[in-house]
């Protein structure tokens, strides 16, 4: 027997399939942020004259990118009340991600710094700047400019693994295709809608920041 297309419980919702592409962008940007701080402390502390702190750097980057995210999820939403510690669905999910996008982001922003021409720096020194100084005003905003094009990948990467929020009932996309699927047996219909809204979202974020990347030239 012939499967015929019928998109119409596609459009009827159509409006939780949109909802749920915004929470997914809603949580890929939040733990874009917090990763990027995690990513932050752990790229100093990388190329920093601490022997601990490099250590410590080291060891998260390894354990975290060696585990695989959905396990991160479950530990954290399943494993975590037993322990003391309560989250909602979505700020645990967010806390997941985070930690995960955390661990490439300590690579990237080493990576970053270490390109930061010495004489840069030297020069900041010269001119009267503290440590702190030179790091704020000379290597940070040269690094972070160095580093936009993967900031930029990892927010595509992050917004396409919240579809992974669906296997703790956070209602994202993936969760109202799936939710669809259920209740219609519509299943080429909602996974193609699903599909091509992840499709669409990604290249309008890939064409929004090459137009950021043009604005900001390389040091």
């Amino acid at each position: 027997m012939g499967y015929t297309l019928n998109f119409a419980v596609v459009w009827a919702n159509l409006p939780k399939l949109l909802g749920g592409l915004l929470l997914g962008l809603e949580l890929a940007a939040a733990s874009l942020a917090l990763g990027t701080l995690i990513g932050l402390a752990g790229g100093f502390l990388s190329v920093g004259a601490s022997r601990p702190g490099r250590a410590l750097a080291a060891t998260y980057v390894a354990v975290v990118r060696n585990t695989p995210i959905l396990v991160i999820v479950l530990m954290l939403y399943f494993a975590l009340p037993d322990l003391g510690v309560q989250l909602a669905k979505g700020p645990s999910f967010i806390a997941a991600l985070s930690l995960y996008s955390g661990a490439y982001l300590t690579e990237v922003f080493r990576a970053g710094l270490v390109a930061v021409p010495p004489g840069l720096v030297e020069a900041g020194k010269a001119i009267g700047l503290t440590r702190f100084g030179v790091a704020l005003h000379v290597v940070g905003p040269v690094m972070l400019r160095n580093v936009l094009p993967a900031l930029g990948s990892t927010f595509i990467s992050l917004f396409k693994d919240t579809s992974i929020a669906a296997a703790i009932a956070v209602p994202e996309l993936t969760f109202q295709a799936r939710r669809i699927n259920v209740e219609s047996f519509r299943v080429v219909e909602a996974w193609t809608a699903a599909s091509a809204l992840y499709i669409a979202t990604c290249f309008l974020i890939a064409a929004a920041l090459r137009g950021l990347e043009r604005r900001f030239p390389k040091f």
